[in-house]
């Protein structure tokens, strides 16, 4: 396994009152994503545990690229990866934002 940590700068901060979402399944090819409001306003911690090792620099350009997109600010994102790719990842990302985004019921 490598873990990978990132802890980024974000323009904007998460919308919503909830805590916390989850999204996704880990599985081959799929990933789990945990998003938590647990940093800073104007920052995003991103934590990633993947059995692909050597692609750092892969999730490095989709972690700014989301983060630079999306409302991500004060963020704490745990992801647990099965071996998806870039693009299941940025869909990953925007359900969980939607998600954290949306009223408790």
């Amino acid at each position: 396994m490598e873990t990978l940590n990132f802890r980024l700068s974000a323009p904007t901060r998460a919308g919503g009152t909830r805590m916390q979402a989850i999204v996704g399944v880990v599985a081959s090819g799929n990933l789990e994503v945990l998003l938590e409001r647990a940093s800073p306003a104007d920052t995003c911690m991103i934590d990633i545990t993947t059995a692909a090792h050597g692609f750092g620099a892969v999730w490095d350009a989709v972690v700014r690229d989301f983060v630079a997109r999306r409302p991500a600010g004060g963020l704490r994102i745990s992801i647990n990866d099965g071996g998806a790719r870039p693009d299941t990842v940025a869909l990953r990302l925007a359900q969980g934002i939607r998600k954290i985004e949306e009223p408790e019921r």
